[in-house]
């Protein structure tokens, strides 16, 4: 069968293109086993993709074809934002809104999308591509890798919760989310230009956490409560978003510090609720101090780790040289792609933390997929771990010397969903 492929305009206002888009984003929420969109959340839906210059795609049935209409059998999205892989913050390729219709499957509509959107990525000057996936096998066959993890805990804050020594300099305020917004998104601007392996946030996350809007509803969000830390001289310098989820519990959807103390000021707070046995947060920071702070470790526990951000490398020399490097060395890095857009054979040469790549004839030091390229980019997967399964190939010495240089002490950390 042949497919209508077609770039949905949001900005287009004609019966036509209404219908279309409606019927796109009937598509993904009917792919991602979600209720049929309503008028307001069609509406925030555009709104929030024409202020990220969003391109939308997607694959409809010819006209005349049984089924045919507005809605495509197939979706994709993309967007550009920034990535911090370390030394800067990079242009990223951010893919989202993936789904094909389960009456369509395996009949190449993604691998057109996603192939042709890496090739404008590429064309655009933008040297690695993103995204979060809901399952883990789809994307390695594109040369995406998992980069960093999601991490879930359960805290238990009932009597006997303690810190073993840590006392507040600063203070927590709780603030209606609306007016925490500037507070929240001025912590978060700061925290993204720090932490290697942070994305910038897109749109929608304004309505999400000023509660304009409950996308896992209807309407505006009236559960969630912002609470915000101020440093001793009265600057705010973390957030935490959070709702009370049965009698006892409250889930924390997102927090960001910019010290230890209001890291552990937050904790304290959340900790100190009024009927509340546990609070569970599903993104924790791997370098959280909370655990080590506490009298008693076991009061922490480990739910969940997955895989969180995926990364395409799309331009090595451009995508490494931004990255930190942990020793001085050089090392001739095979890259295996069969896109072609990162393969080829490159020098790697890190002086004092910074690396110089450039093409090379010589012969490889150590070879590697573009997908496991994706999961060492930030330093999160150990290159001697991935040696053992197989998925780095050299000789030990050379895979040493590369993981001596590639491998990082503090951990990447990404917050942002899409």
């Amino acid at each position: 069968m042949d497919y209508d492929f077609a770039i949905l305009d949001f900005s287009d206002e004609s019966d036509e293109a209404v219908a279309r888009r409606r019927g796109w984003v009937g598509a993904v929420l009917r792919g991602f086993r979600d209720p049929r969109p309503e008028d307001e959340l069609i509406d925030r839906w555009v709104g929030h993709y024409r202020a990220d210059r969003v391109v939308v795609r997607g694959a409809w049935l010819p006209e005349g074809e049984f089924g045919a209409g507005p809605m495509p059998v197939a979706t994709y999205a993309s967007l550009d934002k920034t990535l911090n892989a370390g030394r800067e913050l990079l242009p990223l390729r951010m893919v989202t809104d993936v789904t094909t219709s389960a009456a369509h499957r395996r009949r190449g509509l993604l691998r057109r999308m996603i192939e042709d959107d890496l090739a404008d990525a590429v064309a655009q000057g933008i040297p690695i591509a993103a995204l979060t996936a809901s399952e883990a096998t789809i994307y390695g066959r594109w040369g995406f890798g998992p980069a960093t993890f999601r991490l879930g805990a359960d805290v238990d804050t009932t009597a006997g919760f303690a810190f073993r020594s840590f006392t507040d300099p600063g203070r927590v305020e709780l603030l209606e989310p609306a007016d925490a917004w500037p507070h929240v998104k001025g912590v978060f601007d700061t925290f993204h230009a720090r932490q290697r392996g942070s994305v910038d946030w897109p749109a929608q996350y304004e309505d999400m956490h000023t509660g304009a809007y409950d996308f896992s509803g209807s309407g505006a969000h009236r559960k969630i409560r912002t609470a915000v830390h101020l440093d001793e001289g009265g600057r705010v310098d973390g957030f935490a978003i959070f709702k009370h989820e049965e009698k006892d519990s409250v889930k924390v959807d997102e927090m960001a510090a910019l010290t230890p103390q209001a890291q552990l000021g937050l904790w304290s707070f959340l900790a100190s609720l009024d009927r509340v046995r546990t609070v569970t947060f599903n993104i924790v920071h791997p370098d959280d101090p909370l655990m080590w702070a506490l009298t008693d470790l076991n009061r922490v526990k480990t739910t969940e780790i997955e895989e969180f951000l995926w990364l395409r490398v799309l331009d090595v020399p451009r995508a490494l040289e931004a990255r930190p490097w942990a020793a001085d060395g050089t090392v001739v890095l095979e890259v295996d792609d069969p896109q072609g857009h990162a393969a080829g054979r490159y020098e790697v040469t890190a002086t004092d933390g910074v690396a110089t790549v450039s093409r090379t004839e010589h012969e490889p030091d150590v070879r590697v997929t573009a997908e496991t390229l994706g999961s060492l980019y930030l330093g999160n997967v150990p290159v001697a771990q991935l040696h053992r399964a197989e998925r780095v190939d050299g000789a030990d010495d050379a895979v040493r010397r590369f993981a001596a240089m590639a491998d990082l002490r503090e951990p990447a950390y990404n917050l942002t969903g899409f």
